[in-house]
């Protein structure tokens, strides 16, 4: 940070960085401030091995896994600079947005209390603090402050708590954290009678956490320190050194993820692993820790599900002979034989099962229909009987909230739509009555002042593609308004219109703001993951663009004031629509972008290459190399006119490598023919989730806003 520091204050710094980062050519006429001009960086040869054929790569120089090399800092920090110099001229629009932002967020806020033992579990925020605060309530209603994340973040300038378990006698509790954004974490134990965190810890972790019923012992899962990936599951117990944690699973196969949890009863430890085709769950009884994993079911190419425990049986969601999931159970004591298995909720054509929680009495099930999820719930004793939880908006979302009980009757969940904050509800599934327990509060935001709607373009292959919209009351729909138009289209990942308090700030200035559910999502079920990846993938491109088209000619929108946003796999997503279609949108905002498919494909020593050879293909071989070839953003540059771009990255990214975004905009700076601004920004203190407290978060989308608000002005 003291490097940036001084590049921002230091005009002599920043020359000299400039010609650290620029080709000999570029030295050579380099005589005005180095933030008046665009950086170029150096073109070294450097050739790309591939069983399928070689490529040239001048800019692969700018990989540097240990992020230390002085030059590629130098090119990051004269792109940062000449980023900083550009938005100068609208920094006052910058921090009025900023000030909008968060004057929507409740700066004091508590999550809804769930039950768990002898305590009530919640989430506080305190006005101007970044940080959540982890808090516990005993009956007489006395709190106890278990964790305040902003006390972590002290000296550091990332924060981040990826996971937080109260062991089951409530006394200890194990928390996983991060300070580098790299998503790499350090097991801290602590304990809640004295507030005290134990001096062994654990490094190079995953997440993920499962005790056992001891109180003593902790399963948990360490990454491989050079591709990330989720490897050896460890047992570890409580005080004891960290080089005493004992290996109990091992995955070989470097195509899955793993990760490790309870069952929601407490009875069983699992451990999870999921490809992106094949999943396999073993079990452990969590009363004894020292005893063998059991596997649910043997994995199989082709074969996914999931489970959960109750009363003696397993209940699963898979999608065996049922491609959009079904439902069905198993007694304990026949684990390890699917032929055993027995149906509780068949297959539906229509009906996508996305989630299930399980209850004494009812199985909740969270579907996806028409696009929109929705909650259904069955009761054991009577599936015919079984009921939908209703809406009255068109374009909604209901998902599960932390459910922990199963002897109950009572369900929690969220409500959500484009015009409805966060919204908690406990619903009786015996009377169908339902208590709302909690609305975000919304400062400067009034409801009645927006509208929501859905509608379908026409893809060019005639499929018809879902998209939601919202937009102030009032709107014309005359071709005159703004758009701002999302998506991601990857992964099976579904972009859901979930409440949105930023977006406002463009809908209040006459943008219309769509998702676009586009394919490679699983908005409209399994098929429509299907026809959005490996040899489809284009799918995902053409849709979007397909759905810009569709909004211009129905007058939602401008044909001169359309952006585009996107984020990792949607970053892939804004390179490919720069490439194919530059004509039809102003500017791109691609966050995090995944542009660079090709060579990060070939190279298994990235973190997530393996994993994701059924998303992608894997380049090594045919026909895969040539299609992903046909659209990698990064190889695909072309000399044309390009939309103005702004492009993010963290420079501790494990997702997506930052060397991926500064390859493609060094490239973009020598093809592009056009005018418009590229501005390239690296947080040199983050990772793929950006800066990690809530205001710098909310800075950073002002930043893009003020960006894309410029450009119409």
């Amino acid at each position: 940070m003291a490097l940036k520091n001084r590049l921002y204050t230091s005009s002599l710094v920043l020359s000299t960085l400039w010609l650290v980062a620029c080709s000999p050519a570029s030295q050579n006429t380099a005589t005005t401030d180095a933030t008046s001009q665009p950086p170029i960086a150096e073109q070294r040869p450097y050739v790309v091995e591939s069983p399928q054929g070689n490529r040239q790569d001048p800019y692969y120089w700018l990989r540097d896994d240990s992020r230390s090399d002085a030059d590629v800092l130098a090119y990051l920090e004269a792109e940062n600079a000449y980023y900083d110099a550009y938005r100068a001229d609208y920094a006052e629009l910058t921090e009025t947005l900023e000030s909008e932002i968060i004057g929507r967020i409740k700066q004091d806020d508590t999550s809804v209390p769930y039950q768990k033992g002898d305590y009530l579990y919640s989430v506080k925020y305190e006005a101007g603090k970044e940080y959540p605060i982890y808090v516990r309530a005993d009956k007489e209603g006395n709190e106890q402050v278990m964790l305040d994340v902003n006390k972590l973040a002290e000296g550091q300038s990332y924060m981040s708590v990826g996971n937080l378990e109260v062991s089951p006698n409530q006394q200890l509790m194990a928390y996983m954290v991060d300070n580098t954004g790299r998503r790499q974490y350090e097991l801290r134990i602590r304990d809640l009678t004295t507030g005290e965190d134990n001096a062994q810890t654990l490094t190079g972790l995953s997440a993920s956490i499962a005790w056992a019923k001891d109180n003593q012992t902790l399963f948990v899962i360490e990454n491989d320190p050079q591709t990330l990936l989720s490897t050896r599951v460890m047992k570890y117990r409580v005080g004891e050194a960290a080089d005493t944690a004992e290996l109990v699973y091992e995955e070989k196969d470097n195509t899955f993820y793993m990760w490790v949890n309870n069952t929601t009863d407490g009875e069983y430890i699992q451990i999870n692993l999921d490809q992106t085709v094949s999943t396999e769950v073993h079990v452990l009884d969590a009363d004894e820790p020292d005893g063998q994993f059991q596997v649910l079911a043997p994995r199989e190419r082709d074969f996914q599900y999931s489970a959960d425990h109750l009363d003696g049986r397993w209940i699963i969601r898979t999608d065996l002979n049922a491609p959009n999931f079904q439902m069905m159970q198993v007694a304990h004591e026949n684990i390890g034989d699917k032929s055993k298995w027995q149906p509780l909720v068949e297959h539906r054509d229509d009906v996508f099962i996305q989630d299930f929680a399980v209850f004494s009495n009812y199985l909740a099930m969270n579907e996806r229909s028409d696009g929109l999820r929705r909650i259904r719930i069955v009761p054991w004793n009577a599936p015919e009987e079984a009921k939908f939880i209703a809406s009255d908006e068109e374009a909604y979302v209901t998902v599960f909230e932390r459910n922990v009980q199963q002897d109950t009757d009572t369900l929690r969940y969220t409500y959500s739509s484009l015009t409805t904050p966060s919204t908690v509800y406990a619903y009786n599934m015996a009377t169908g009555e339902q208590e709302l327990l909690k609305q975000n509060e919304v400062p400067n935001f009034d409801a009645s002042l927006y509208e929501t709607a859905r509608t379908w373009a026409t893809a060019e292959d005639g499929t018809k593609i879902p998209v939601s919209l919202l937009y102030k009351k009032g709107f014309k729909q005359d071709g005159t308004a703004p758009l701002y138009q999302y998506a991601y289209g990857s992964y099976g990942s579904s972009s859901d219109p979930y409440f949105r308090s930023t977006i406002f700030s463009l809908v209040d200035r006459g943008f219309v703001y769509a998702i676009a559910h586009i394919r490679g999502g699983q908005e409209m079920g399994r098929q429509w993951y299907e026809d959005g990846k490996l040899l489809k993938k284009i799918n995902t491109f053409t849709d979007f663009i397909d759905v810009t088209k569709h909004l211009v000619a129905e007058k939602y929108a401008h044909p001169d004031k359309v952006f585009g946003m996107g984020g990792s796999a949607g970053g892939l997503l804004m390179g490919a629509v720069a490439n194919m279609a530059p004509e039809h949108y102003r500017g791109l905002m691609a966050h995090v972008p995944f542009v660079d498919v090709v060579t990060t494909m070939l190279d298994e020593s990235i973190p997530l290459t393996t994993n994701e050879f059924d998303e992608w293909g894997n380049p090594k071989n045919q026909p895969y190399y040539d299609y992903m070839l046909s659209y990698s953003p990064y190889d695909q540059v072309k000399k044309q006119d390009y939309p103005a771009i702004l492009v993010t990255t963290g420079l501790h990214d494990s997702q997506v490598q930052y060397f991926e975004p500064a390859k493609w905009v060094a490239k973009l700076r020598t093809h592009k023919t056009d005018a418009n601004p590229l501005m390239f920004k690296t947080n040199m203190s983050a990772g793929h989730g950006g800066s990690s407290g809530r205001f710098a978060r909310m800075k950073e989308i002002a930043e893009e806003y003020a960006f894309i608000l410029n450009l119409l002005q």
